[in-house]
């Protein structure tokens, strides 16, 4: 079998690549070094040859290495010269190949894939080489290139891979004896392989590695043994091939013909497996994604990275065995920081139920649950990690309430396993199990299990079995009362874990395919199946519940009822149209009304009810066209009918907490039941006004809370249709303020979906008044929140925030969580509406305290921004906050506390960020110049005048270029702070900032003239016209002094300047 053909254009001689990708590095080298030595062996023979590249080698460690590598490259691209390549390279080089063998474990580990199929098949044809000719550090190369083998996968590359691979090692069999590691190794891959070639077409390829293994196995057992137990979890799987049939039962009851050191089967399962055989089993690839997965995603946020790795790894029929390799690396090998443990990256567990999930195969799916819980089996505190057992409590305790069918069909697995993973070994199990439970609750992993084992949610019969197994952790050690809250509590604190993992951990949970039938260790299974049954209501079957309607799927249901009511609810099976199923639905909700209805039939009506509604709980509930006519008509549905009653009724009513109960039962089975609530709530004219009836609803369900319940409810919404999401939003957040004003996840729900569209409609439902989504007291910690959303989220927050009449300065605190580098949506949103605004104080305390960097123009545009609009205003600010700074001691100044660590500022920030706008303003041509001129040139100040309002005098310049920078820097209230903070501060800040200081000592020196020139006027000095424009008449100037004098009396004085000064710096232009 020969590799076939890359897709993608092959523009260099190495790779496979695009026109679009850049060049890559490795390969350019290597297309240089193969230059160097075409250019040193062209038009030679041989012989020459060889002497031509010994003496280059010669000459030292630079030029060894790119005769070497250049070699190396020739090999791989012209197969005709491989033979004399090899041989000249075996001559020439001076380090034992350990140049070459460094760079073949490179483009193993990051260039395989992307080989050109010439370089793939001359790759393996040098690994054959360097084993036969025996070279140190072959092994290790010939490990990595099995790793490439890649699991699952029957794509002609792959299998031409493990063909040649195997042909290595059985034709340099006696080589590979003599590394332990090595054979180990490959027995490892080989059985795991054999899995996957079952096909009639690949027989012949499964027997060569049939034939392999049983041959290491049989004769170097003990190297084998240091795989540990998962040798046993892969002999176990491929068992039933004749050949492995009879090792098998060597293993299990004639261990010593395997070895005389191996007592037998307990010692091999009481052996932890190395990581580094869970790892090998792995692609690079896909070990690279699932290491990013675990490390940088954050938790929400992983749809898009599992539905690439699904479509990349797991698609196909074959590839449902990966699966057992995927979870066991994440058990064993992925081992997060106590760091990544507290934050919010994706958690393991979270990875593990996707892949559970999205199982559809049952054999597949035991041999899932039972890679999952291998090391359960036999685990020793002394021996074992506690990160090896976690994944599995936790995919249980995060699944009980959003998806009960998860949790039961795993502690179903785990009591079963427990007698039929091998008889004799039954107590050794039980106790293994029994330490894992222990372990787990020293370690705090859980605090209790008895609100996991012994929850309303999981079926009787399966409860029973876990207090029969595990009485130990079926009750809470506290009383009864406060062993409630506490678990009540733990489970809200995990709530919003398990919000997110409904929408992005299980996917698939209509179409997943979990069967509660055992493949491998239930001999029972017949009478499983027929318990199956009762289950269902748990979901265990999703895609036969949504294709398959027939009435014996609620026969075990209405057997439990009594004959009144199994009549009705039969009724209501056969009946053909909503208007019968409505009247006989009220009839149903009557039974149920009456005295002497039997509470206990409760959950069983409840199971029927949920089977029979599943077609109403398809589709779009909100109408294409929303009119009153239209929206009456999407209530009209036997489920309402419930709904409908339960608003007629007064809540001191009996039978309105029977019909809660009859919800609360019906959610459990249903979980879209909230949401629909809530639409019948908002759509029916009958429930005007009733919105709080959903709050006696979430209280009467298991969860018991209403942010809680309603969190979910939006969740699911979510998924199943948008425009319902947005139709709710308003009722939502009017009638709930408390639960949803504060909640930066229902906010983020709602703009993780919504297009342009819909978000334009949610600002006019706010601008209206019809919506509010923000409030002072919390506006600021959801902001903050946001800043990990994705772009278009940030920015429809924003958008939603600014159509709110919220001063900005309640929001203005953010700006010490903004990175520019991180955080660019909310500093852009931020930076256009200061521009709109007036500084106060706190507002240029808040700008000056963001760090000072090169490429953070942030503080340094607002502020010249405001300096334009409102320089006078800011100038006193700057300069209270430079004072007050200044005053402080130095050495407490970053210690000082104020009323938020947010909130510090020191001197050296504020003088760094006045620093910045000097230098920026410094580059508008003349600026700096015309500055230093106007405070030294007497006759410049003849076209200027001084007008005096209270303290301030204000310079009024002719040229508008330097105006803005002019009407910062010539602010009294700046000068006088500059002045005052270099006084005081040492030489080390006055060298730094003497720019800055050098505008105050100017400003101090144009003070002390500027009277004197005023009376004397000197209009004809000849120094007045170095440089300056046409002399101004002197009753211009009296109209201009005239003029500036009204203008300093008005409140708009700053922008009456910025006019003055222009019109006269034109006549000067």
């Amino acid at each position: 079998m020969e590799p076939s053909p890359a897709k993608g254009k092959p523009l260099g001689r190495l790779l496979v690549s695009s026109t679009l990708d850049a060049k890559d590095e490795l390969e350019e080298r290597l297309e240089r070094c193969m230059g160097i030595v075409t250019t040193l062996t062209n038009g030679m023979s041989e012989r020459e040859a060889n002497d031509a590249l010994t003496a280059s080698v010669c000459k030292g460690p630079q030029q060894h290495e790119e005769v070497c590598l250049g070699l190396f490259a020739l090999l791989l691209t012209e197969p005709a010269q491989a033979q004399r390549c090899y041989r000249d390279l075996t001559l020439v080089n001076r380090d034992g190949m350990n140049v070459i063998l460094i760079k073949i474990n490179q483009i193993l580990m990051e260039k395989f894939l992307k080989l050109q199929d010439v370089c793939r098949t001359q790759l393996v044809w040098l690994v054959r080489e360097l084993v036969k000719s025996g070279v140190i550090g072959a092994d290790g190369v010939l490990m990595t290139l099995m790793k490439q083998i890649a699991g699952g996968d029957i794509s002609n590359k792959n299998l031409w891979l493990a063909e040649n691979v195997l042909d290595i090692l059985v034709e340099q069999r006696e080589w590979v004896l003599k590394s332990g590691m090595l054979i180990a190794m490959s027995v490892y891959t080989y059985l795991r392989l054999i899995v996957d070639h079952g096909t009639p077409a690949l027989l012949v390829l499964r027997q060569k590695e049939v034939d392999f293994c049983i041959g290491m196995l049989r004769e170097k057992f003990m190297e084998c043994f240091i795989i540990g137990r998962d040798l046993v979890r892969l002999l176990q799987i491929v068992a039933r091939i004749p050949e492995m049939e009879l090792l098998w039962k060597d293993l299990l009851h004639n261990p010593q013909a395997l070895s005389p050191q191996f007592t037998g089967l307990l010692q091999l399962l009481t052996a932890r497996t190395s990581r580094k055989f869970l790892a090998c089993r792995l692609t690079p690839d896909m070990e690279t994604k699932l290491l990013f997965m675990t490390s940088r995603v954050r938790f929400g946020q992983q749809k898009r990275y599992q539905d690439w790795f699904q479509r990349q790894y797991l698609s196909t029929a074959e590839s449902q065995s990966l699966r057992c390799d995927l979870i066991r690396y994440i058990c064993g090998v992925v081992h997060p920081s106590n760091e990544v443990l507290s934050s919010d990256i994706l958690p393991r567990w979270a990875i593990i139920g996707w892949l559970l999930t999205t199982c559809t195969s049952n054999v597949a799916a035991s041999n899932a649950k039972l890679a999952l819980f291998y090391d359960w089996l036999f685990f020793s505190p002394e021996k074992d990690s506690i990160m090896n057992i976690e994944p599995a409590i936790l995919v249980m305790h995060h699944s009980m309430k959003p998806h009960p069918a998860i949790t039961a069909t795993l502690l179903d697995f785990m009591c079963r396993i427990i007698p039929h993973f091998f008889p004799p070994l039954e107590g050794q199990v039980r106790q293994g199990v029994f330490n894992s439970l222990t372990f787990i609750m020293e370690k705090r992993v859980l605090a209790h299990l008895a609100p996991l084992f012994d929850n309303p949610k999981l079926d009787r019969e399966l409860r029973s079995m876990l207090r029969e197994r595990f009485p130990e952790f079926c009750s809470s050690p506290s009383p009864p009362t406060e062993g409630r809250d506490e678990s009540t509590n733990e489970m809200k604190m995990e709530e919003s874990v398990s919000l997110e993992m409904d929408n992005h951990v299980l996917l698939d949970k209509e179409d997943g395919c979990y069967d509660n039938t055992e493949a491998a260790f239930s001999d029972d299974e017949e009478e499983i199946n027929n318990k199956g049954n009762k289950k269902r209501e748990f979901r265990f079957h999703p895609i036969k519940e949504a294709v398959i309607e027939e009435p014996a799927d609620i026969t075990p249901y209405v057997d439990q009822l009594d004959d009144t009511m199994k009549e009705k609810v039969l009724q209501l099976q056969k009946g053909s149209d909503t208007e019968t199923q409505c009247e006989v639905m009220q009839e149903i909700v009557d039974l149920i009304l009456e005295e002497d209805f039997d509470s206990e039939q409760m959950s069983t009506l409840a199971s029927c009810l949920a089977e029979l509604f599943k077609g109403h709980f398809r589709g779009d509930v909100l109408p294409d066209e929303i009119t009153e006519e239209s929206l009456e008509e999407s209530v009209c549905k036997p489920v309402c009918l419930v709904f409908r009653n339960l608003c007629q009724m007064q809540e001191d009513n009996s039978g309105f907490s029977v019909l809660l109960e009859m919800l609360a039962e019906l959610y459990q089975k249903q979980p879209k039941i909230g949401y629909h609530l809530l639409y019948y709530l908002k759509a029916s004219k009958a429930a005007m006004g009733k919105m709080s009836l959903y709050e006696s609803f979430a209280q009467a369900t298991a969860l018991g809370d209403l942010h809680t319940c309603l969190m979910m409810d939006m969740k699911a919404c979510q998924e199943d249709d948008v425009r319902l999401l947005c139709y709710l939003t308003p009722s939502i957040y009017t009638e709930f303020p408390d639960e949803t004003l504060r909640s930066g996840e229902l906010l983020n729900m709602i703009v993780a979906v919504i297009d342009s569209t819909q978000l334009q409609e949610l600002m006019c439902h706010v601008m209206m008044g019809d919506l509010v989504m923000f409030r002072k007291d919390s506006v600021l910690n959801i902001l903050i929140q946001s800043l990990d959303w994705e772009t278009f989220e940030q920015y429809s927050t924003w958008q939603l925030f600014l159509a709110h009449n919220i001063p900005l300065e309640t929001i203005i605190p953010i700006l010490q969580h903004l990175k520019y580098k991180e955080h660019p949506e909310a500093l852009s949103c931020l930076l256009l509406q200061l521009r709109r605004e007036k500084p106060s104080e706190e507002m240029v305390k808040m700008v000056l305290s963001r760090p000072c960097h090169p490429e953070d123009q942030f503080t340094t545009s607002i502020l010249r921004h405001w300096a334009a609009k409102h320089d006078d205003v800011l100038g006193e600010h700057i300069k209270a906050l430079l004072i007050k700074n200044n005053n402080l001691p130095r050495k407490r100044q970053s210690l000082r506390s104020s009323s938020s660590k947010l909130a510090q500022l020191t001197l050296e920030q504020i003088l760094e960020h006045m620093d910045n706008l000097r230098l920026n303003l410094s580059n508008t041509k003349n600026s700096c110049e015309s500055l230093t001129h106007i405070h030294t040139n007497p006759r410049l100040l003849e076209h200027t005048h001084l007008s005096v309002n209270g303290t301030r005098p204000t310079i009024h310049l002719l040229n508008s270029k330097t105006a803005v920078c002019v009407s910062v820097f010539t602010q009294t209230p700046i000068l006088q702070a500059l002045q005052h903070v270099q006084a005081s501060c040492d030489e080390a800040h006055k060298m730094r900032f003497s720019d800055l200081f050098s505008l105050a000592e100017e400003y101090e020196e144009a003070s002390s003239k500027l009277p004197k020139s005023r009376r004397k006027a000197p209009a004809s000095s000849p120094r007045s016209r170095k440089g300056a424009a046409t002399p101004v008449s002197n009753e211009e100037e009296s109209a201009s002094s005239s003029a500036s004098e009204e203008e300093d009396s008005k409140p708009k004085a700053p922008k009456r300047k910025r006019k003055g000064s222009s019109a006269v710096g034109s006549d000067s232009d």
